[in-house]
């Protein structure tokens, strides 16, 4: 019986340092009609969490709470309606809360079977951040052969990501980061720029001089101009996140709105460029199969990549859940490349 094993879940009671998370321990949940109780194997510490713990992810529940944006695991058992063929299975899921614990019921609708071959550990690094790159790239961006794209960002969780699928799709790609990571972009076939040289727009003009064709941005902040003005003329800026106002205080979702307010300007004006605001979960209120479809889809050829080699798990460290608040300072410092993934 699956209510004979303990479930472990990290709660956060609110605005805490990551020594602050909780470790509870509870039972086991049994599924309900239509859902699947899924063993963790892997979830990850993504940037909303570290939002999430200052209060200022823009549509984060109350205290308390599981955090954990995505994970992947085996299914121990189904609820009434859904077929037994899931038992056993590797699955992976897009949760936005509640994926930093040993155990989860979620909707069978919502989970996606990961391919024979891709481990747990790699399929984890390309949930949420695989899912971001692959529909901004293709869905927002639709870059093309021989275009030229800009990546903020690019050694990140979703940057490394995105810079992969850029060169898969035959793009030439300029990527920011810190030095100690320009060897290895360069390795992968991607132009290096130094974000802390403070000349990274006269850079790229340097190298696109026409403007480039399309700019990722997680940011946000007042940088989001220049990246705006770096297009070429039927561009596309894509930006999805505020990184640039993490720690700063007061209401989280000021910084989207004013994001939001200058994507809205953006597109009003005449001049043959687009801007989105990226957000995964659009669509999923008001469309939820349409949603699921799309997500499966997408998460499905993402994986399909990763068995290719197309892209690689870039993995920063696997720590155990129990000892969430040193893989929660880990991934805030700003010194790792790749994904912090949490394991049992």
């Amino acid at each position: 019986m699956v209510s004979t094993v303990e479930r472990v879940e990290i709660v956060l009671p609110g605005k805490v340092e990551p020594e602050g998370l909780e470790l509870h321990r509870g039972p086991v949940p049994a599924p309900a009609a239509g859902q699947v109780v899924v063993a963790m194997e892997a979830t990850g510490v993504s940037f909303a969490e570290q939002q999430m713990r200052r209060g200022r992810y823009y549509d984060q529940p109350p205290f308390p709470f599981v955090p954990g944006y995505d994970l992947v695991g085996t299914v121990l058992a189904v609820g009434e309606g859904v077929g037994s063929g899931l038992l056993g299975r590797r699955v992976a899921a897009l949760t936005k809360t509640g994926g930093w614990a040993s155990h989860i019921a979620l909707d069978a609708a919502d989970v996606v079977e990961v391919p024979d071959g891709v481990g747990a550990v790699a399929a984890e690094t390309a949930v949420v951040n695989g899912i971001t790159a692959w529909q901004m790239l293709h869905r927002k961006a639709r870059v093309r052969a021989g275009q030229t794209v800009l990546v903020h960002g690019a050694n990140g969780g979703v940057g490394s990501i995105l810079v992969q699928l850029a060169l898969a799709a035959g793009a030439t790609v300029i990527g920011t980061a810190s030095t100690r990571h320009h060897d290895g972009l360069r390795a992968l076939g991607v132009t290096p720029i130094d974000y802390r040289s403070g000349n990274v727009a006269a850079r790229v003009r340097a190298l696109a001089p026409g403007g480039v064709d399309a700019v990722f941005d997680h940011v946000g902040g007042e940088g989001i101009v220049a990246s705006w003005r770096l297009l070429a003329p039927g561009g596309t800026l894509v930006s999805y996140g505020t990184a640039a106002t993490r720690d700063d205080q007061g209401s989280g979702s000021w910084p989207v709105l004013k994001l939001l307010g200058r994507v809205w300007l953006w597109n009003a004006l005449p001049n043959g460029r687009r801007a989105y605001f990226f957000n995964v979960w659009a669509g999923r209120a008001y469309a939820k199969n349409r949603f699921r479809a799309r997500l499966r889809s997408d998460l499905t050829q993402v994986f399909t990549a990763l068995q290719r080699g197309e892209i690689t798990a870039k993995v920063a460290a696997e720590i155990p859940l129990a000892r969430v608040a040193e893989a929660m300072r880990l991934a805030e410092s700003g010194t790792v490349a790749g994904k912090v993934v949490l394991v049992p």
